[in-house]
């Protein structure tokens, strides 16, 4: 997951520098000084979120500052004669939810096959999370008020997001004789291998409120409790 995300920074700011460069170059001579022939699209974006479990059963209990990540790349489609456009982007969406006096066990055999529950912390753990990251393309029909530079001026945005999961795995964290000991398990066979998620997001200039509500469950069809999770937050834009 590390290097996902380095990877993705690493690209984020060399599109930057490009980004920059181009536009720079296309100055229009005629114009005022420091005026761009090209208007920012918001081609980054990049959430700082709060994470939960919107839907599950009342036996599942979750702590309540649970987080996530989102940084996507987009390109903008205007649509003529209007302040509405059309964005399409790729990217990677990491999320942590954190168990409360719980553990999550998994079954490989029996009557319905892999199965994944929700159990009481009987070894007094310091801390459980569980933990997903995707590879996730962003759908959006956005409005701008300032249709010529985007990072002023109202604007606001409905779409989905589309993930194909990449990773996931609980973590749980004790005590042994004074030292830390971690214990990692592998969860992505009990997950849905894709998720889709409607959004929105409304805001001024550069900075949005940002919202995502599941539409597919967490897990698989029978290998999990129905969960369906709500992220709300800060959205950066930009470019």
């Amino acid at each position: 997951m590390r290097r996902i995300l380095a990877s993705l920074a690493f690209l984020i700011v060399s599109v930057n520098a490009l980004y920059a460069q181009e536009a720079t170059e296309k100055v229009n001579s005629n114009a005022a000084p420091n005026m761009l022939s090209r208007p920012s699209r918001d081609f980054v974006m990049i959430d700082l979120l709060y994470n939960t479990w919107m839907t599950k059963p009342d036996s599942v209990k979750i702590k309540s500052f649970g987080y996530a990540f989102n940084g996507y790349l987009c390109y903008d489609f205007p649509i003529k004669k209007t302040n509405l456009s059309f964005a399409a982007g790729l990217g990677v969406s990491v999320s942590v939810v954190y168990l409360n006096n719980q553990v999550m066990r998994f079954t490989d055999t029996g009557a319905l096959g892999a199965t994944v529950r929700f159990i009481p912390d009987v070894d007094n753990f310091k801390r459980n999370k569980f933990a997903t990251t995707y590879l996730q393309a962003p759908f959006e029909l956005r409005y701008f008020g300032n249709s010529a530079n985007r990072n002023k001026g109202f604007k606001a945005a409905i779409g989905v997001e589309v993930g194909l999961l990449l990773g996931a795995h609980t973590k749980s964290v004790t005590s042994v004789n004074g030292n830390s000991v971690k214990y990692k398990t592998n969860a992505k066979r009990y997950l849905s291998p894709w998720n889709f998620a409607a959004t929105a997001r409304i805001g001024w200039g550069n900075f949005s409120i940002f919202g995502s509500y599941n539409i597919t469950n967490v897990f698989k069809d029978k290998s999990g409790p129905t969960i369906t999770p709500l992220s709300l937050g800060l959205c950066l834009t930009g470019l």
